[in-house]
């Protein structure tokens, strides 16, 4: 296994990025970097939003081309850190590189209810939600054209947690456990990115009246003691906007059963990559969660999924509340 000689965290605006970083760097005694602060201080010299400086750095290569060097010149340093990076999984090579990812509208409020500043304040959640995303998606395609990588592909990545329900103690722990090997290490001798997802984000791909053994109450009651870290990985697709079970269901309904904020899983494929017979992962997903699949194992564990645009537009739908066919 490779000796992780830094810990570099980039991902969703709002996803707790510093506060998990600033406390990791604290007990691991190492210095911590942040680029982000770094970017708000040079809108706030310029008289930018966080947002216009984004916009601005697309035509402007000297705002990306400085705080690259910096990057570079650290990761060449090889001195252990922790960095806070949009792009820094990009230049360093001995790090875990853990990408931070939570639901829109719960990082759009957390985000709302930090104090404004003139490089980034917001009057709406729907503002908010709306800025971020316009942001995000700046930042993608600037990285895209620009260093010919993209940010939104998970096996970029070491680690991918999600952190919409977890607290922030919990998520430091987990982190700190892969970075010292207590968790994950066999499926990252894989080279396949570790997953830490919130059970109630993710969809099911069968038919709850298929599936046996999933209210087994002494399976449940072992999980739960045990915890999640002990848990055998799921297996996970994901379509780019949505994480699905190709192989777990069980553990899924226990971890859910639990109240676990967190599951451990390993990515099988994500877009166009192939995840069963060849398909790919937004066929699969688009095949297999059906209106009724998604309405039945939500309304079992009492978790309410959103319908996928292609579950809206589907045949089958049910319509919030309406009991589908295998509860």
């Amino acid at each position: 296994m490779t000796v992780r000689q830094s810990i570099v965290f980039n991902g969703d605006l709002g996803s707790g990025k510093s506060t998990v970083s600033v406390e990791i760097a604290k007990r691991l005694g190492l210095r911590r970097v942040s680029v982000g602060d770094l970017y708000r201080q040079m809108a706030q010299e310029r008289q930018m939003t966080a947002l216009q400086l984004n916009l601005h750095a697309e035509l402007d290569q000297a705002v990306d081309g400085y705080v690259d060097q910096l990057q570079r010149d650290i990761a060449a340093s090889g001195e252990r850190l922790v960095m806070d990076s949009r792009l820094a999984w990009h230049f360093f090579t001995d790090a875990l590189k853990v990408h931070m990812i939570t639901e829109p509208t719960e990082a759009a409020r957390r985000v709302l209810a930090r104090p404004s500043g003139p490089a980034e304040s917001y009057t709406s959640l729907e503002e908010a939600r709306t800025k971020l995303r316009e942001r995000s998606e700046s930042e993608r395609g600037r990285f895209i054209v620009r260093y010919g990588v993209d940010k939104a592909r998970l096996r970029n990545y070491d680690l991918i947690c999600d952190t919409t329900r977890a607290t922030p103690e919990q998520v430091i722990q987990h982190v700190i456990d892969v970075f010292e090997g207590r968790l994950g290490a066999e499926v990252l001798r894989e080279g396949t990115p570790l997953l830490l997802l919130d059970p109630a984000r993710v969809y099911p791909t069968e038919d709850i009246a298929t599936l046996r053994g999933l209210w087994d109450s002494e399976f449940v009651g072992d999980v739960a003691e045990a915890g999640d870290e002990a848990l055998p990985p799921l297996t996970i697709g994901y379509t780019g906007e949505y994480f699905f079970v190709v192989d777990g269901h069980r553990r899924l309904s226990a971890a859910l059963q639990s109240g676990f904020p967190l599951v451990p899983a390993r990515l099988v494929g994500e877009v166009e990559e192939p995840v069963v017979g060849g398909m790919s992962a937004i066929d699969y997903f688009t095949a297999q969660a059906r209106p009724s699949v998604i309405h039945d194992w939500a309304a079992a564990h009492g978790t309410p999924l959103p319908l996928p645009e292609h579950a809206l537009l589907g045949g089958d739908a049910v319509l919030a509340g309406e009991p589908g066919t295998g509860a």
